[in-house]
């Protein structure tokens, strides 16, 4: 187990070096560099822009910017944002609750409608549910999140005026329950390509499982079906969704940016659209690395999770 957590773990940080790396260099050689944003400004003259580069550190050649930057963020020094001046983890720490909230909620709404829908579409095979199940999914991994999003509003919220249109709470009214209204709809259509894809996945885990022999020695014994299925058949097709679990990580965090422009959502996403906008480069490779490592994490734990649950995986 030792050389398997070591395995993965230097694989992670190799990843993590390999992201930190591009995201640098493509993001500082972008047309008008770390500095655009000033160079809008009537009043910045180019030997103030000159003196700034050189207070910022960004004449020395790249390289050497990169190896600087990354010796900083190695000590918790993560920069500081150029629109206000703000620690870079100070930033996305305003932000980062907020993203997580709306990700926990909509993994949780896509794992469980998911699994259901798999776990019956295969024991109901062929069926009418099966079908539409089948076609839903089809429909939910076809149309662009943006689009979910803005038909919900325009019914939800203009039409029948059950759900807000955006934001994360009501100015003035800090309830859970606020808080709570406000989180329902995003949540649900971040979830719903999620809803899809678990559901796709579960189904035909949950078939190949029916089909092998232990089920059908169990059949034999005289169990009942439910309990067949429910003892001998989820447990095993929910061994491969541990693995989707982490590989989701990255298509909920680009849904969540989506999803957050679209509501108004004041979380990692909106901020990273924000500070791309801005120029504010600090920010922008904060956020990348953050998410970098939180999608490396997600992916490492649900390794080590199927590594626990299934010994064969950890010794191949």
């Amino acid at each position: 187990m030792r050389g398997f957590l070591l395995n993965r773990l230097s694989q992670s940080l190799i990843l993590l070096l390999i992201v930190s790396v591009i995201g640098f260099f493509v993001l500082n050689l972008l047309p008008g560099g770390p500095l655009a944003q000033f160079g809008l400004d009537p009043g910045m003259t180019q030997d103030d822009l000159e003196r700034l580069k050189e207070q910022l550190g960004l004449n020395r050649p790249l390289f050497i910017q990169y190896l600087d930057w990354a010796w900083r963020l190695l000590q918790g020094d993560w920069g500081h944002s150029f629109r206000d001046g703000a620690p870079v983890l100070a930033v996305i720490g305003r932000h980062v609750l907020a993203t997580l909230l709306l990700m926990g909620t909509s993994t949780a709404i896509a794992i469980a409608i998911g699994t259901w829908i798999g776990i019956r579409g295969a024991t109901h095979r062929y069926s009418l549910f099966d079908y539409m199940a089948t076609v839903g999914a089809m429909v939910a991994l076809s149309i662009p999140t943006f689009w979910f999003g803005l038909v919900g509003i325009y019914i939800f919220s203009l039409q029948l005026g059950w759900l807000p249109a955006g934001n994360m709470y009501t100015i003035g009214d800090g309830s859970v329950l606020n808080y709570l209204h406000h989180l329902i709809m995003p949540s649900i259509v971040l979830s719903l390509v999620h809803v899809a894809i678990w559901s796709r996945y579960m189904r035909s885990a949950t078939l190949d499982a029916i089909s092998q022999d232990f089920v059908k020695t169990a059949r034999a014994k005289g169990l009942s079906e439910r309990r067949v299925i429910m003892k001998h058949v989820v447990g095993n097709a929910l061994l491969p969704m541990i693995t989707l679990a982490g590989v989701q990580l990255p298509s909920i965090l680009t849904g969540a940016l989506v999803t957050e422009t679209v509501f108004t959502w004041p979380g990692m996403g909106r901020l990273f659209l924000d500070s791309l906008g801005y120029s504010d480069y600090p920010v922008v490779m904060g956020l990348l690395m953050f998410s970098a490592i939180l999608v490396i994490l997600g992916n490492l734990i649900a390794d080590i999770a199927v590594a626990i649950v299934d010994p064969r995986i950890r010794l191949g």
